[in-house]
């Protein structure tokens, strides 16, 4: 086995250890945010199989510390974030570019791809981010997660930028929910 390999396997077995105790949150936390009834009928989140293709590590070209951007949220609140950097990846042979945020929680990357609505939750999903120096990024789309308001309207989460859909489809991560649970109140 070849060091690549390897390092494929021990990210997989991580991102699957990863996604069962997801799964163990969701159906038994107190602070899950489904319902006592969704939890009592989940049967577990789904997710694209792991994609080595979409792990990446990228270099930003910075904006101005001083280029704030406004967000609406599903509840209607206006969030302003940072905008701290831009970068582009290919994906399946197309150039795709996405904007960093920076919060007062960290650093965070919403997106929404071309597979919306379909496989993937329509208003985007978000990968949180930790900076390996101040320009660059470990930016894996393999943890891309749906926000808990998918789950619950009791959240207020951030929508997707305009400068952050994607005409590509990011066959990796969470998908869009499926199952009974799903529309259970």
């Amino acid at each position: 086995m070849n060091p690549t390999s390897s390092q494929t396997t021990y990210q997989q077995v991580r991102l699957a250890a990863l996604r069962r105790e997801k799964d163990g949150f969701f159906r038994s936390h107190p602070q899950s945010p489904l319902s006592p009834a969704q939890q009592a009928q989940f049967d577990g989140l789904t997710y694209f199989d792991f994609n080595p293709a979409l792990d990446l590590t990228i270099t930003v070209e910075r904006f101005a510390d001083d280029d704030w951007i406004t967000v609406e949220t599903t509840t209607d609140d206006l969030r302003r974030y940072r905008r701290y950097g831009r970068f582009s990846f290919d994906v399946d042979g197309q150039t795709a570019q996405l904007t960093i945020y920076e919060t007062p929680h960290g650093f965070f990357l919403p997106f929404v791809d071309a597979g919306a609505n379909r496989d993937t939750y329509g208003a985007g999903r978000y990968i949180d981010l930790e900076p390996l120096d101040e320009n660059t990024f470990h930016v894996d789309f393999n943890g891309a997660y749906n926000p808990f308001c998918v789950y619950s309207p009791a959240y207020s989460c951030p929508l997707t930028p305009f400068e952050n859909r994607l005409s590509v489809a990011i066959r990796a991560g969470e998908k869009i929910p499926t199952g009974d649970w799903v529309n259970i109140p």
